[in-house]
């Protein structure tokens, strides 16, 4: 047995059917993983950062109806907004609305506007949090996938065993390769996506606590702003 028949690809080349189609589905996993893993990566940051950018401008003293008509001309100019300023926009159109009337009711303005920013902050937590759920299933379910492909190529190792008269290393050392090289790539779609999922989900948890935190504090100051009229 020479070692070019024992080199990685000629190894993948000749393992079984079932063996080569485990190795696809990895591969695949992996790919998408590290596609998913970039692009959360790049949308978690740009999050982190507007809601830094968003912060300053609001706690600056800014004019809370100024501030809601500019991030409404951005919103129309880009066509789409995430963060904070959907949350804030969401908040202030309907405190706006509800608190026209000389008679609105306090309580039920602050009921309207906490309940419209209740609403925006779930839909920003189910922003942040896509393709989450796959890189956690990747990072479970690959080292099994990979298992399953090495104790497969391990049987058909044994069997093919059983139909040689003289046993040696050589014999069984391809059908082994190729099988451990199933749990290997199990475990190189596995540790990236479990890496990247926790990493994710702690900015995901930190994100959403601020956005918390600041709807609680913006709707204390619309609080007092409905209650001094």
């Amino acid at each position: 047995m020479n070692e070019e028949n024992l080199s990685i690809l000629a190894l993948i080349m000749n393992a079984s059917v079932l063996v080569q189609a485990v190795m696809v589905i990895l591969l695949v996993a992996s790919v998408m993983s590290w596609v998913m893993i970039v692009q959360r990566g790049l949308f978690l940051s740009n999050a982190q950062t507007s809601f830094r950018l968003f912060e300053d401008t609001f706690w600056s003293g800014i004019d809370l109806a100024d501030y809601y008509h500019e991030l409404t001309e951005r919103a129309k100019e880009v066509g789409v907004t995430d963060g904070i300023d959907n949350v804030f926009r969401a908040g202030f159109r309907e405190f706006s609305r509800l608190s026209q009337s000389d008679k609105a009711d306090p309580d039920a303005v602050m009921e309207g506007t906490d309940r419209a920013m209740r609403v925006a902050l779930s839909r920003e937590d189910e922003k942040l949090s896509i393709n989450l759920p796959f890189l956690a299933s990747v990072a479970s379910v690959s080292p099994y996938i990979g298992l399953f492909g090495t104790v497969w190529g391990i049987m058909n190792s044994f069997r093919g065993l059983a139909m040689v008269q003289q046993a040696t290393l050589a014999t069984v050392a391809p059908g082994i390769s190729e099988a451990l090289i199933a749990t290997a790539m199990g475990l190189f779609a596995a540790i990236p996506a479990v890496i990247a999922y926790n990493r994710y989900a702690a900015k995901v948890e930190a994100l959403n606590s601020s956005y918390e935190t600041f709807s609680d504090e913006f709707s204390s100051i619309l609080h007092r702003q409905v209650h001094s009229r």
